[in-house]
C-alpha cells in the first residue's frame, strides 16, 4: 500500500471529502451509493457519483462519471482517484479499472478507498490492483 497523503496543494483527505459530497447526489435503485473524486495532472479535481438505470445495463459508475468530466474539460491524466461507499473491502470494478488505466500512469497513479466519512483511507498504486494490465 502507498502512504501518500499530499499531492501538491491537495490532500487525499480533501479528495475523500469531495467524493462523499458527490456520493450524496447518487441516484440509486439498489443499496450502494458511490462517490469518486480524482485529481488530474493540472491540479483540477473532478467528481462523480453512480447513476443507476432501471435496466441496469445502462448504469454509470462514479469513477466513469468523474473520468468523463475530466475528459470533457480537456484533461487526460489522473494522478489520484478516491472512491467512497459505505462498504467494507471494495475496489473499482474491472470496467472502471479499464477506464482508470486508460488515463493514468499505472506505476504512479494512486487509488484510494474509504468506507466511512472521515475513516481510514486505504491506498494502492494502480499497478497493484491491475498487475498484469497490458501497457
Amino acid at each position: 500500500m502507498s502512504d501518500i497523503a499530499q499531492i501538491g496543494k491537495t490532500s487525499i483527505k480533501d479528495l475523500a471529502k469531495r467524493a462523499w459530497l458527490a456520493r450524496d447526489n447518487a441516484y440509486i435503485l439498489g443499496n450502494t451509493k458511490v462517490g469518486c473524486a480524482l485529481l488530474s495532472a493540472d491540479g483540477s479535481i473532478f467528481t462523480g457519483c453512480n447513476v443507476e438505470h432501471r435496466f441496469r445495463s445502462h448504469d454509470v459508475h462514479a469513477e466513469v462519471n468523474a473520468i468523463s468530466s475530466m475528459v470533457l474539460s480537456g484533461q487526460r491524466a489522473i494522478l489520484v482517484l478516491v472512491v467512497v461507499a459505505e462498504r467494507e473491502r471494495f475496489t473499482p470494478c474491472g470496467a472502471c479499472m479499464d477506464w482508470i488505466m486508460q488515463f493514468c500512469d499505472a506505476e504512479e497513479c494512486v487509488i484510494g478507498f474509504q468506507s466511512s466519512r472521515g475513516g481510514a483511507i486505504t491506498t494502492y498504486k494502480a499497478s497493484q490492483l491491475m498487475p498484469f494490465y497490458p501497457t
